[in-house]
């Protein structure tokens, strides 16, 4: 796929796809990447594997930029917990009453965020369709912060309190997505950021609970990319057709990554959207992927270009690609890609 990659992905997100092929590998493992490169032939690295199948696109996130002087960690949702990271249980504001129960907390701050080194490494793919931005996981970590089921209880009894975590999440990736992209210059052409609201049957919370406590953080990212001139590409895992045209008000001009078996997210139901979207993804990776055979992966992704195409990037339905996936169905999803 060459040096064109890039113009042509960049068509296609623009929904003025040709009907040339294009596609994007996802993210393999760590522990996918050796099991590949020894049966592919190649040095046993993500870019190797990338260039092997002519991969179009390539993920760079900017969130390693945050570099506290003390170690402390963009949000830690355990804060003064005793533990660090996601937890299935509540987090540090599940007793949170007040917005001024917050301001203890270690509120991240962009002076901490040194984007030169995610510069440097976009400027290694410039003939590439490089999708980048902070990550902007604003759901999962009100969630998180609360506990998902006080969460959504919240929303009912106290939503002043919802409205006041998710704006100090929201105010700082929205600022800091505005320091990358005004400094990133035309090195990239697609701000990618994701949250995953949908499970394998519906939304995790009903469509006017969507609209009143998540839609307008997606808003305000959306306009970010927009101010900048970039291709704004969502992700959201499962099942989330209900809103849809939410999205595509809000600004959205891609989805991804198009969660085959999740219901109302199949090609021929997504259809009526090729107007007004571009698709990145598509081939169920869920148990096709692992299960099928090289020639049943290119039917599919004839299929699903058929169904879904010319503005769609081949792509699996989940970027993780574990160490199950056979190598010889990713060659062959790239190789079905380019025709």
């Amino acid at each position: 796929m060459g040096s064109d990659s890039r113009t042509r992905v960049r068509a296609i997100f623009r929904r003025q796809g040709d009907g040339s092929g294009a596609m994007w590998t996802g993210h393999p493992n760590d522990a996918t990447i050796p099991l590949h490169a020894r049966a592919f032939g190649i040095e046993p690295t993500r870019e190797a594997i990338y260039r092997f199948l002519q991969d179009d696109c390539r993920w760079i996130p900017a969130d390693s930029a945050y570099r506290h002087p003390e170690g402390i960690p963009m949000f830690d949702t355990a804060w003064g917990m005793g533990t660090r990271g996601t937890l299935s249980g509540a987090g540090c504001f599940a007793e949170a009453e007040n917005p001024a129960d917050l301001d203890r907390y270690p509120w991240p701050d962009v002076r901490y965020l040194d984007f030169e080194p995610i510069y440097r490494e976009i400027d290694r793919h410039a003939d590439r369709m490089v999708m980048t931005g902070l990550w902007s996981p604003f759901f999962h970590l009100v969630a998180d912060f609360f506990g998902m089921e006080n969460y959504f209880i919240r929303m009912y009894d106290n939503p002043a309190i919802v409205d006041a975590v998710t704006e100090r999440i929201v105010d700082f990736y929205v600022e800091a997505n505005d320091r990358f992209f005004s400094g990133l210059g035309d090195r990239a052409d697609a701000m990618f950021f994701g949250n995953d609201f949908g499970t394998q049957l519906d939304l995790f919370l009903s469509p006017d609970l969507f609209r009143r406590f998540v839609l307008p953080s997606f808003r305000r990212l959306v306009e970010v990319g927009k101010k900048y001139g970039r291709v704004v590409i969502l992700h959201s895992c499962g099942s989330i057709y209900r809103v849809i045209p939410d999205l595509i008000e809000a600004g959205v001009e891609v989805l991804h990554p198009i969660q085959a078996r999740a219901r109302g997210m199949e090609a021929a139901s997504l259809a009526q959207y090729r107007n007004d979207l571009a698709f990145l993804g598509g081939i169920d990776a869920q148990s096709f992927f692992v299960e099928a055979t090289p020639a049943q992966i290119k039917e599919e992704v004839r299929r699903v270009r058929s169904i879904l195409g010319p503005n769609l990037v081949v792509s699996p339905s989940h970027e993780e690609i574990l160490p199950n996936v056979p190598p010889e169905n990713l060659l062959a999803m790239a190789e079905a890609a380019r025709e």
